[in-house]
C-alpha cells in the first residue's frame, strides 16, 4: 500500500512571522500519530524557519522550485544542494505557474513569456534534485482549451516523457507526480472525482512504459487543483489518488489539518 501524502504549496505567501504562527498551529492540530505523510513547501526565504520548527515533527519540508545548475552566475536562482542543506526533502517542479499556464490569470498577458518553463528544464531540475536525494514532486496537467479539445491524455503523456527522459525507474522510485488540471488551479473548480482518478490511473500506466512496473507501483500520484476540506475526502477516496498537492487551502492551518484528516 502506498502511504497517503498531502503537501501544502504556500506559493508566494507567508512572511516569517506568519509562517511561524501557521506551523505552530499545525503542530497542535495534526495528530502526530497520523499515518499520512505531510509536507509543507514554503517560499525560499522561510524554508529555514519552517524547517527549524518542524525538525522534531513528522512533517517534511519542501521547496517550490529549483535551478538545475550546482552554482554559477545565475542571479536569483537556488540550487538543489542549497535546498538539501536547508532541510528540504521534497521540491515541486514543473508547476503550471512556472510554465506560464495559469488557471486564473493574475498577471498581464504580456508578461506570460516570463514564466518560460519547458519539459527540458523540468527534466534538468528533476535530475538535479535526484542527485541531491531530494524527492521531486513533478506537476503535469492540461489547460481548459486542451481538455475541451480532448487532448488531456496526449498533453500529460508528453509532459511525463519530457520530464523523465534519461531517468531510470530506480532513480525516481521515491518521486511523486501531481496531476493538476490547469483550469482548476485557483479557480475554485475541481475536476470530477471519477475523472481525476482516471487521469491519475492513466499517469501510472504511462510511468510503466517510461520507467518500469516497480517504480510505477511505488510512485505516489497526487491530485491538485482547488483541493479544500469540503472535497478532500471524496477525492482521496478514489482508488488512483494517493493524496493531494494543496494550494490556497494550505494557508489555513485548521482547513489544511482537516484535509490531512480526510486522507
Amino acid at each position: 500500500m502506498r502511504k497517503k501524502l498531502v503537501v501544502g504549496n504556500w506559493k508566494m505567501n507567508m512572511t516569517r512571522a506568519q509562517a511561524s504562527a501557521a506551523i505552530e498551529s499545525l503542530l497542535l492540530l495534526v495528530d502526530p500519530r497520523t499515518e499520512v505523510e505531510v509536507g509543507i513547501c514554503p517560499p525560499y526565504l522561510t524554508i529555514d524557519c519552517v524547517a527549524n520548527l518542524l525538525s522534531r515533527s513528522h512533517f517534511h519540508v519542501g521547496a517550490q522550485d529549483v535551478f538545475w545548475m550546482a552554482s554559477g552566475a545565475f542571479t536569483g536562482n537556488v540550487s538543489a544542494q542549497m535546498l538539501a542543506e536547508a532541510g528540504c526533502t521534497y521540491c515541486i517542479v514543473g508547476h503550471s505557474e512556472t510554465r506560464g499556464r495559469f488557471g486564473k490569470i493574475e498577471v498581464p498577458a504580456s508578461t506570460l513569456s516570463y514564466f518560460s518553463e519547458t519539459d527540458e528544464t523540468v527534466n534538468l531540475k528533476v535530475k538535479a534534485l535526484l542527485y541531491q536525494s531530494i524527492h521531486p514532486i513533478l506537476c503535469v496537467g492540461e489547460t481548459l482549451d486542451e481538455r475541451n479539445a480532448e487532448q488531456t491524455d496526449d498533453v500529460i503523456a508528453a509532459q511525463l516523457r519530457g520530464a523523465l527522459q534519461g531517468i531510470e525507474g530506480a532513480e525516481f522510485y521515491n518521486g511523486v507526480v501531481a496531476y493538476e488540471p490547469v483550469w482548476a488551479i485557483g479557480t475554485g473548480k475541481t475536476c470530477d472525482n471519477a475523472e481525476a482518478s482516471r487521469v491519475c490511473g492513466f499517469i501510472r500506466n504511462q510511468l510503466r512504459g517510461i520507467l518500469d512496473d516497480d517504480a510505477a507501483d511505488a510512485i505516489r500520484i497526487l491530485y491538485g487543483g482547488s483541493v479544500k476540506p469540503s472535497n478532500a475526502k471524496e477525492l482521496f477516496s478514489q482508488s488512483e489518488i494517493d493524496g493531494g498537492l494543496v494550494g490556497g487551502a494550505s494557508l489555513d492551518p485548521e482547513g489544511f489539518s482537516e484535509i490531512v484528516r480526510s486522507a
